[in-house]
């Protein structure tokens, strides 16, 4: 089938499988465009996005209302993940297994590895990151606060998240950039700033991949005879019913720690101090009643950042979803995005606000086996993290549009020149 010729006001036609059309587009056209679906064509079909080093598949169907994410999410035996849940396009068996770990599982795979992985984020670790998480946002700031701005990206929402998450595996700092670089190539081998030769795609995943699989092999195998508190020697010594974690098990869940708990955290708040520049009416707000607003304040930044737009699931069976008739092995992609957005759901849904409630948002998952294992320790991050912000560089603001990424998978910022009154409060 092909793409339906859906028209919004002000945009040109949707497809959703054009990455430098719709998805490279202003946001307000992106939203647009999906509004106009979910009125006129709420589950489309689409072409494929075409890739020089994969065949063409056989499309896929788009949920962009929130009621058909949130169902296809909460029906796992019907809407599988074991045949990718990253890409729309099958990707091979060794990546499935490599890059997505248990996000590419169904049960009972999916549940053992879920678990085990699970003694690793305990209430009682969780709590104990909380000075960490606190001590490491301070030091953030204080090394930003007397410059006056900074590429807010690098230098600001990709520290916290990426030391917490080496810092809870073991990883030691002088291991920080490797692992950042490394996660920015899996995650943005579209974008040609991280992957310069577009031929090479592959190769520059598996490269990466592959020496950040290495470093948890390594570590892993010394945390076995050499344990310490870190979650790595939690993983590798938790034994349920008699199983174990196996070396290239430990390794596929780092790689997958390392880009779902570095790389959406960095862009939900990179987002949200797009949005704060953009409605300083909110930040007001928000300054007024820092510790009551900030719960509220955060989940609206995941809403409206969505960092990750799309998770795909493939029919197990024939079924009907909103209405249409799908068949077994027919693909869906549930798109966050969209669904955070649905007028069903969220009152002036592309309106940012910082005390929004009810907020049923989609941004960690829809509910079901595969809602994000570290959304807990997300929240308390961007919290901390704004809270620093807020009351130490009270009026960092963005000085240019952002520079957001090359892709479909990952609503993601590159770079976010910001400025700031400098020396603010210490």
């Amino acid at each position: 089938m092909t793409p339906p010729d859906v028209q919004t006001p002000g945009t040109a036609r949707v497809d959703l499988s054009d990455i430098d059309g719709f998805w490279t587009a202003p946001i307000e056209a992106r939203a647009a465009g999906f509004a106009g679906l979910r009125e006129r064509d709420p589950i489309p079909f689409y072409a494929e996005p075409e890739f020089a080093y994969l065949p063409p598949g056989p499309g896929y169907h788009a949920l962009t209302r929130l009621d058909d994410v949130v169902e296809a999410s909460r029906t796992p035996q019907i809407f599988r993940s074991g045949q990718g849940s990253t890409s729309v396009a099958d990707m091979p068996p060794e990546f499935l297994e490599f890059f997505g770990s248990m996000i590419n599982m169904d049960d009972p795979r999916h549940a053992r590895l879920r678990r085990i992985v699970s003694r690793g984020f305990t209430p009682r670790r969780l709590a104990a990151l909380t000075e960490e998480v606190e001590r490491t946002a301070r030091t953030i700031v204080d090394d930003v606060i007397d410059d006056g701005g900074c590429d807010a990206v690098t230098a600001i929402a990709a520290r916290l998240p990426l030391k917490i998450v080496c810092d809870m595996m073991g990883i030691p700092e002088s291991q920080y950039d490797f692992v950042f670089d490394r996660s920015n190539v899996i995650l943005g081998a579209g974008d040609p700033e991280y992957v310069p030769d577009a031929d090479n795609i592959v190769s520059a995943l598996l490269q990466a991949g592959g020496e950040l699989a290495q470093l948890m092999r390594e570590l892993g195998e010394h945390r076995t005879q050499n344990p310490t508190d870190d979650v790595t020697s939690a993983l590798v010594n938790a034994e349920i019913d008699g199983e174990r974690l196996t070396p290239d098990e430990l390794a596929s869940f780092f790689i997958l720690l390392v880009v779902a708990g570095n790389e959406t955290t960095r862009n939900a708040i990179s987002w949200g101090i797009q949005l704060l520049t953009d409605h300083p009416g909110q930040r007001a707000a928000w300054l007024a009643d820092l510790d009551g607003v900030t719960p509220t304040a955060v989940d609206e930044i995941v809403r409206l950042a969505s960092p990750v737009i799309f998770m795909r699931r493939t029919l197990e069976i024939d079924a009907v979803l909103g209405g249409k008739q799908m068949s077994a092995g027919d693909k869906v992609a549930m798109f966050y995005w969209a669904a955070n957005r649905d007028p069903e759901h969220f009152r002036d849904p592309d309106t940012f606000d910082v005390r929004r409630s009810p907020n049923p948002h989609v941004g960690f998952g829809g509910p079901g086996p595969h809602f994000c294992l570290g959304a807990h320790l997300a929240r308390r991050e961007m919290s901390v993290m704004f809270r620093e912000l807020l009351t130490r560089i009270p009026d960092i603001h963005a000085t240019e549009p952002p520079q957001r990424l090359r892709s479909m998978f990952i609503n993601g910022i590159k770079h976010l020149p910001v400025a700031f009154t400098p020396g603010g409060a210490r």
